[in-house]
């Protein structure tokens, strides 16, 4: 018996049974998922023991050995460690047991930190990435920053892509925004932007827009009490080289941001101001094949963009009670952007030929030979004329959110969010062509306007608890959008002087479509496991009405979008993850309308009505590994795309091609993502990201067979050498390699930059000079060819846009706290922009 009894006391001393409890924000109380418990020793403080935090920062473990009593050490990144009491060897935890974990932002000053920043950090369904690091970014707006992520690039009409596809949906600070990613992402300055995330196979929870996934932008907040001030200041240098562009680009630009946090109020306010012009030249050359017709006509000259903004935002919350919060915000902005293309079209030539016997694309290289047109078949005519295009496109906003969230206890939480948003979209387009001797005689005066005022509502109800150790999230969506629009197309009657409508081109169009959607979502975690499973159910209804003639498209479906999600950690070094989601792109309004309109001289751009959705289904397989202060990871990943939709030409005339967006058939993408962060040397940090997969489209083409292929890669890195504390040396390159398109290809495109950075923490101020697109004539950088050729048409233009920008950006903070200030976002009307 005494030796029962002994065996029994050395066994207390050696398991505990259950040790359980949550991890939670000290300020907001919420869980904080992912977050790393130990159990230590309360001898020589070594660990014994260890889990990681799951759904709603809950934890467990079990057989946990102990001696001479134990305590509890919680931690996560931008937290202090939390301990509990010590608790004797045997004893078990409390019910409702609780570790709190508050910032570390206001210890930063006494503690000195060895270890490296972490640069990006990987969760269960998510690639975390601290803005921090891009300098390159900084005076400019959100798209610079989020261009150097492994998975994303950006080409040379501005267009953002991850893993090689522009539809994916973006989050302002976790709130969907159904609008054109890049429109926003231009709008939102890249010093507000504190962390971005990369949802690739993103849960049930989430909306199903967007095939790539979700970028979830994280702007900068405030951690205490008090008032916080700051500004930004950026001015761009007068230009290096000369594109021959009749006006100067200016660039220069400030935002200005302040919050005030005081007991259960919050009150942020943001104004902010762009002009960013970037000058530039169109290279261009197109035959059609009319019949027995061949018609050439290579251009040259400029192709610039003037961008100018501005924006003002409130943002207001109180915390109700210790368990109630609410939240409001508005925004109210207008931008404008004139896109000037003056093309000199030298020596237009049309012929007789036999049409068996042209090759349209070896007439082209016989041009670049010759640096004239050819001399096939019998000619008809020649012509120079002189097109002057100037296309405006301007937005004006008005939006307004509240959100409402309670902790009904017992892990138990609503939220309930409204959205509504006024946007009055338009800008016309000017199109006059000039010949004569001293191309100064008007042949052909174009003029074509739009008004497209939006409206549109969101409205959300989401609901979370704790079932045994599952969290289960569920919820209703509600979208509705609203959105006419009327369509001017006018000729001049260059004899009498006076406007004529174009009856083939005016008209109207009204869409509606609203969405039903409703969730459940389960997440749970282990020691070794993080795993996470839902289903989304979604009525979707949508018409499309013409004026002219009175007809009306309409398109419903039920659908339903599965994921999964799991994270397995090998050792403390290595995880491998695993994920799974079904996706959808729903198209503008802009692409679906079904009436051409001008976009230049040789090009008319037109929707079509029925547009089908695309539907994407996406697999990933990834490890991740953490060594010291190096970090690498690699995703392996498959995406099938259903009715692609994509932007092909057609013969309008002899002299201008038609532009139409058109589902093709399916789109597959067989990839493989990696991304390195090393530390060289002590003061030498390297930053490697890049992206390549095998894209392949097959489908029909206006009766046409399509099935095209190649391999893509696009590379981000950053070199960073820091000389001291607060002087710090960056060199990057973004690179964008060729693709196929379903008629054609898009040619490389790439970016080097350079930026010196001097913080000077007592004065609170930091200066950042810019060397934006160098290259010193030495390579073809930030130009890009795109080519499209089909049996009757071949077309080819290499945009040049302006090379070795310097910019010089001053921040300064007025006080010594970090500022807050939520920014509330378009949901609908920056993607038809």
């Amino acid at each position: 018996m005494r030796y029962i009894s002994l065996l029994l006391l050395f066994s207390s001393q050696l398991l505990l049974a259950q040790v359980s409890g949550r991890v939670i924000d000290a300020d907001s109380g919420q869980g904080v998922e992912y977050a790393t418990v130990s159990v230590l020793s309360a001898v020589d403080s070594s660990v014994i023991g260890g889990a990681v935090a799951g759904a709603m920062g809950a934890f467990k473990m079990s057989k946990v050995k102990g001696r001479d009593g134990w305590l509890l050490r919680a931690s996560f990144i931008g937290y202090d460690d939390s301990f509990s009491e010590v608790f004797a060897g045997g004893a078990s935890l409390p019910p409702n047991f609780t570790l709190r974990l508050r910032s570390g932002a206001q210890i930063l000053e006494e503690v000195r930190v060895t270890g490296k920043q972490l640069t990006d950090i990987h969760r269960l369904d998510k690639q975390i990435f601290d803005a921090e690091q891009f300098t390159n970014a900084r005076g400019g707006s959100a798209t610079d920053a989020i261009a150097n992520l492994p998975a994303v690039s950006v080409n040379s009409a501005g267009e953002i892509n991850v893993r090689g596809s522009t539809g994916f949906t973006l989050m302002i600070d976790g709130r969907p925004v159904q609008t054109d990613p890049a429109t926003v992402l231009a709008q939102l300055p890249a010093n507000a932007v504190e962390k971005i995330e990369i949802i690739t196979t993103p849960g049930a929870k989430y909306d199903p827009d967007g095939k790539a996934g979700i970028l979830n932008i994280t702007t900068r907040k405030g951690t205490t009490d008090g008032w916080s001030l700051a500004a930004n200041v950026s001015l761009g240098a007068p230009r290096i080289r000369n594109y021959d562009n009749k006006a100067e680009p200016r660039r220069y630009g400030a935002d200005l941001g302040a919050t005030y946090r005081r007991g259960d109020w919050d009150i942020g306010v943001g104004l902010d101001y762009r002009r960013d012009d970037n000058n530039g030249r169109r290279e261009g050359y197109v035959n059609t094949l009319t019949g027995n017709v061949l018609t050439e006509f290579p251009s040259d000259g400029e192709r610039s963009h003037d961008r100018e903004s501005y924006s003002a935002r409130l943002s207001v919350a109180q915390q109700l009670s210790k368990t109630q919060s609410l939240r409001a915000g508005f925004l109210a902005g207008k931008r404008t952007v004139w896109r000037t293309a003056d093309i000199l079209y030298q020596n237009q030539r049309r012929a007789t030929v036999n049409p068996a016997a042209v090759d349209l694309e070896s007439l082209y290289d016989r041009f670049l030979a010759s640096g004239d047109v050819s001399s096939e078949g019998e000619e008809i005519n020649r012509l120079t004329y002189y097109n002057e295009n100037l296309r405006v496109r301007r937005g004006d906003f008005l939006i307004g959110t509240l959100d409402y969230s309670a902790d009904l206890g017992n892990d138990r939480k609503l939220s309930l969010s409204g959205l509504y948003e006024r946007t009055i979209l338009g800008g016309p387009t000017n199109n006059d062509v000039f010949g004569g001797p001293t191309l100064d005689v008007p042949l052909q005066q174009q003029f074509n306007t739009n008004d497209n005022p939006l409206d549109g509502f969101r409205l959300n109800a989401d609901y979370e608890a704790m079932v045994g150790n599952l969290k289960w999230e569920t919820g209703y969506q509600f979208r509705y959008l609203k959105h006419p629009g009327d369509f001017l197309y006018q000729d001049r009657d260059l004899e009498n002087n006076v406007w004529i409508d174009n009856p083939e081109f005016t008209n109207g169009i009204l869409l509606r479509r609203d969405i039903h959607s409703a969730y459940s979502q389960f997440s749970g975690s282990s020691e070794q496991w993080q795993y996470s499973a839902g289903l989304r159910l979604e009525y979707f209804d949508r018409s499309v009405e013409l004026d002219r003639p009175a007809t009306t498209f309409t398109l419903d479906r039920l659908s339903l979008y599965p994921s999964a999600n799991a994270k397995y950690r090998m050792s403390e070094q290595l995880s491998a993850r695993a994920g799974y989601s079904r996706r959808i792109d729903r198209t503008t309004t802009f692409k679906m309308t079904p009436f051409p309109e001008r976009e230049h001289n040789e090009t008319l751009e037109q929707g079509d009505a029925e547009l089908l959705p695309e539907l994407t289904d996406l697999v990933e397989l990834g490890l991740i590994g953490n060594f010291g202060d190096n970090s690498l990871f690699a995703t392996a990943y498959y995406r099938r795309t259903t009715d692609v939709i994509n932007r092909v030409n057609t013969v309008y005339n002899d002299t201008i091609l038609n532009r139409i967006y058109t589902n093709v058939g399916k789109a597959d993408a067989l990839g493989l993502e990696l991304g390195a962060t090393l530390y060289p040397t002590e003061a030498w940090r390297l930053y490697v990201g890049g992206n390549v997969y095998r894209y392949a489209i097959v489908g029909d083409l206006f009766g046409d067979r399509i099935d095209t292929n190649n391999w893509i890669y696009s590379v981000n890195a950053t070199s960073d050498i820091s000389f001291g504390k607060n002087l710090d040396f960056q060199l990057g390159i973004n690179y964008l390699s060729r693709r196929v398109t379903a008629q054609g290809e898009d040619g490389r495109f790439f970016n080097p930059y350079l930026n010196v950075s001097r913080d000077f923490p007592k004065q609170r101020l930091a200066i950042r000079l810019q060397w934006q697109h160098f290259g010193l004539g030495l390579w073809d950088n930030n130009e890009q060819r795109i080519t499209t050729v089909r049996d009757n048409f071949f077309t080819t233009t290499n945009y040049v846009y302006e090379t070795d920008r310097i910019r010089l950006n001053v921040a300064y903070r007025f006080t010594r706290l970090k500022g807050e200030v939520r920014k509330v976002k378009s949901e609908f009307g920056d993607k038809e922009f």
